[in-house]
């Protein structure tokens, strides 16, 4: 660890400039839980929904209202998990392998950004009881390797920093895999019960991401491409019609590959949301959409 750094997460957050986007969000978030505190899971609630985030580049979502809101919202409008356990497109990693319980880093894995974003802090209570539970309910082909230092890397920490500021719910990133939708729905199927102990079983990608095909006018005006809109609305389309078998047919089935998605770890995140579902054919709610650098947000959450 930096012996400079801030050692928790409130200390790292009071060296943000008040002036900053995320500081502003932070004192939103501190007043909406101080006029109505965010009621914990309960098991008479039933089980959490499964759920699919488009995290946005980098730390750029700490930055952007149109990230902040929506995303604090989202975690507001559900009762505050037990647990969270992520899946994120950039820890790309066979064998399936878990997060240390209460690592020491998180991963910055992004570059040429301010370097307030590098000292950030997200230190979550221990997840030691949400690893046991994880790898318990996979077969012995597939144990999953715990390792004692990794951290959760800007997929995980970056969404989460926004929906759970007080970083007071113990979180756990699971690895991905693989690229086969069918394995990493049987993955999901395997976390299904988690979801019913108050767990929140999370995909984390973007629903387009075809960064080497950005523009300046995408980057400058959000200007959107057909690639970008043609999947969007291709993938749209599918979930809300509960088509799992058209969606795991995305290399050759949808419009606008392989642009919208040349490597396609943004993408796959989605089976293991699907995978964990009651019912992966159901139609799912619709969060977040629209476009930022003209790549599609579309995230959900399905029960």
């Amino acid at each position: 660890m930096n012996p400079t750094a801030p050692s928790t997460t409130a200390a790292a957050d009071a060296r943000i400039p008040a002036a900053h986007p995320f500081a502003a969000h932070l004192r939103r978030a501190a007043d909406l839980e101080a006029a109505a505190p965010h009621r914990h899971w309960i098991s008479d609630d039933g089980p959490l929904p499964a759920l699919y985030l488009s995290h946005g580049g980098g730390p750029m979502p700490l930055e952007s209202p149109r990230w902040l809101d929506p995303l604090h919202d989202w975690a507001r409008a559900l009762p505050k998990p037990k647990a969270i356990l992520v899946v994120s497109a950039h820890w790309e990693s066979a064998p399936l392998s878990l997060t240390a319980d209460r690592p020491e880093e998180l991963v910055y894995d992004f570059g040429g950004f301010d370097p307030l974003y590098y000292s950030m802090r997200y230190d979550t209570p221990d997840a030691g009881e949400l690893a046991r539970q994880v790898t318990g309910l996979m077969p012995d082909t597939e144990h999953p390797h715990r390792h004692t230092g990794r951290g959760l890397d800007h997929g995980a920490w970056v969404p989460l920093k926004i929906m759970y500021p007080a970083a007071d719910v113990p979180v756990l990133q699971l690895s991905l895999p693989t690229e086969h939708p069918d394995r990493l729905l049987a993955i999901g199927e395997r976390l299904r019960p988690l979801r019913e102990q108050g767990v929140l079983v999370i995909g984390s990608g973007h629903m387009t991401h075809g960064l080497p095909f950005l523009t300046p006018e995408m980057m400058h005006e959000n200007k959107v491409p057909g690639w970008s809109a043609d999947f969007d609305a291709w993938g749209a389309d599918a979930l809300a019609r509960g088509d799992v078998a058209e969606l795991a047919r995305f290399r050759t089935a949808a419009p606008g590959m392989p642009f919208a998605h040349p490597t396609v770890e943004h993408f796959t995140p989605l089976f293991v949301t699907l995978g964990a579902a009651t019912d992966a054919t159901t139609p799912v709610t619709t969060t977040i959409d629209g476009y930022e650098f003209g790549l599609s947000r579309r995230s959900f959450q399905i029960a």
